[in-house]
């Protein structure tokens, strides 16, 4: 590992290791556009010029690999480096246009930034500025396009060419009358195109959803996971709750990937980047029961004493094989085992299952999304919320219903409708004295269901993702939830309190030290150890259970 000193500080590095790496490590910012550490070096931007001894020139610091006994000045350092840093800002504005009152990126925008800090300086610019074609135009569904705004630092061109492998997008033209766009006429639709916006230092390519809706200074964020599917991207939720005019009052601006080397590295896909309105539109927000053709709403405890009422006198008339629960591998597995606990080990109730005939039109690709669009369909298995086996129960489950033969089924945050058909549903519906609906949106099985019992939804909770490769994942709250809307976990409590059990727990965590107490799977795991970039769950505890 060759050691090297970075203005005045030392650092041993891995070899490979280039400057703004290690500057990065050391707290020493290089500034820099066209590098990114997902993608090849370019070296275009020329901003990241460092001095080093013995060297007459200045090198690019993303280029240059750090070797043994180097003596590095960075821009703060070195009068030489930043002379030549501003040199390069002047030529880099000298026909950018003054957008930043309108353009979405002020506020967090790589030009301003390093202006501020680096440049200052007063243009020497007489000349008329070169003008490009295209402004605001569309490259696909969701990307939006500013041609005179960008700086041509490639990074875009290079995720689609090493990332994606689409190529949709090009340099065209030379000089200072090169400029980027969608090749042959293409459009920009690959199920990854949000993140050319992430990685754009400037505001040259800008969110159409995000596209003035909210100033990023406004903007509050929480570390999540993404649910869209089970490899559990990593995200940021970018929200908004103290000026709820902006926006249509959407608490929920955007989201963004968050780095994780071993999930996701800097990237997530478009399905689970604009999935994030249902956090706000059509939620079930109160307790209601149907009478009639319509919900009346009701208060949390007549909700709560008429499910624990029913409960009973299914049990005591009929036997545990009169109830049925169907649970979701969208729950956290804090829901998942109290769900367990609460109707299996404590209830005795064998109809329980999670699980739903798999949806053939969503496809693997060959990068993040997978074809199980739930994020915790290992963790459910792990908890052994399938009591039945290997075999899919959920069928006998609705069989069971539509012959008359269960009181009560109780469903959690799956739309049972959307999966088997609405006139198989409605009419289970019609053979069940009590069907409990208990999620987040409104939907064709909600409104089927006797009871519907408002949910938190993911960026409202706290608790834990297992991904399909066993990393166990923690997402946290981005704000309370909606109206009287409650996590799952606290219901079952609230319900368990009912029957006369004795569930309280302080947190989430609290549940979890117990799942991991009770589960093998999950033991020695703790919310410290999962930290923000999960838990590996050993490979020979995913596999014994797996194949069990």
């Amino acid at each position: 590992m060759p050691k090297i000193t970075i203005d005045d500080k030392e650092i041993s590095v891995e070899g490979g290791t280039n400057i703004i790496a290690a500057a990065q490590r050391l707290g020493i910012e290089v500034p820099h556009y066209c590098y990114h550490p997902g993608l090849s070096v370019a070296g275009a931007c020329r901003m990241c010029l460092v001095e080093i001894e013995k060297m007459p020139k200045l090198q690019t610091g993303c280029s240059t690999l750090a070797t043994e006994g180097m003596v590095i000045k960075t821009i703060a350092h070195s009068a030489k480096a930043k002379a030549a840093v501003q040199g390069v800002l002047e030529l880099t504005l000298i026909n950018h246009p003054l957008d930043c009152p309108v353009c979405d990126q002020a506020g967090e925008c790589g030009l301003q930034d390093y202006y501020m800090k680096y440049g200052l300086y007063n243009s020497r610019m007489r000349d008329a500025k070169v003008k490009k074609e295209k402004k605001a135009s569309a490259l696909g569904p969701h990307v939006m396009l500013d041609q005179e705004r960008c700086i041509l630092c490639s990074r875009c061109v290079r995720f689609t060419h090493e990332i994606t492998k689409t190529n949709e997008i090009g340099i065209f033209n030379r000089g200072d009358h090169s400029y980027i766009d969608v090749v042959n006429g293409r459009s920009l639709e690959n199920n990854y195109s949000g993140n050319v916006v992430d990685i754009c230092p400037v505001g040259a390519l800008t969110d159409r959803d995000f596209r003035f809706q909210c100033r990023v200074w406004y903007l509050q964020e929480s570390d999540s996971i993404c649910p869209g599917c089970s490899t559990g991207c990593n995200i940021k939720i970018h929200f908004n709750v103290r000026r709820r005019h902006i926006a249509g009052g959407r608490r929920v601006q955007r989201l963004k990937p968050r780095f994780n080397e071993a999930v996701n590295q800097w990237w997530m896909c478009d399905e689970g980047r604009y999935a994030y309105p249902s956090i706000d539109e059509n939620r079930i927000t109160t307790p209601s029961a149907r009478l009639a053709a319509a919900h009346q709403r009701m208060d949390w405890r007549d909700a709560i004493d008429q499910m624990a009422l029913a409960l009973r006198e299914a049990l005591a008339a009929y036997g545990p094989e009169s109830v049925g629960v169907i649970a979701s591998p969208q729950l956290t597995n804090e829901d998942l085992y109290l769900i367990k606990k609460l109707f299996v080990d404590v209830l005795g109730i064998a109809a329980v299952d999670y699980r739903m005939p798999p949806n053939r039109s969503a496809k693997n690709d060959d990068f993040l999304l997978r074809a199980d669009r739930n994020p915790n369909t290992l963790g459910a298995h792990l908890i052994g919320l399938s009591p039945f086996g290997k075999e899919i129960s959920t069928p006998r489950i609705l069989e069971a219903a539509a012959g008359g033969r269960l009181q009560v089924l109780y469903v959690f945050s799956t739309d049972l409708v959307a999966v088997y058909g609405e006139a198989p549903i409605a009419n289970m519906a019609a053979h069940v004295p009590l069907m409990i609906y208990q999620g987040t949106n409104h939907n064709r099985t909600s409104t089927l269901a006797h009871l519907v019992l408002p949910a938190a939804i993911y960026a409202e909770k706290n608790g834990t993702f297992t991904n399909y490769a066993g990393r166990v994942q923690h997402l946290k709250p981005a704000f309370a939830p909606l109206a009287e809307a409650m996590p799952d976990w606290k219901i079952l409590c609230k319900l368990a309190q009912a029957l006369g059990h004795d569930f309280r727990y302080a947190d989430e965590e609290a549940i979890f030290e117990e799942l991991a107490n009770s589960q093998p799977a999950f033991a020695g795991i703790t919310y410290a150890g999962i930290g923000s970039h999960g838990w590996p769950i050993e490979k020979e505890r995913v596999l014994s259970f797996v194949t069990a």
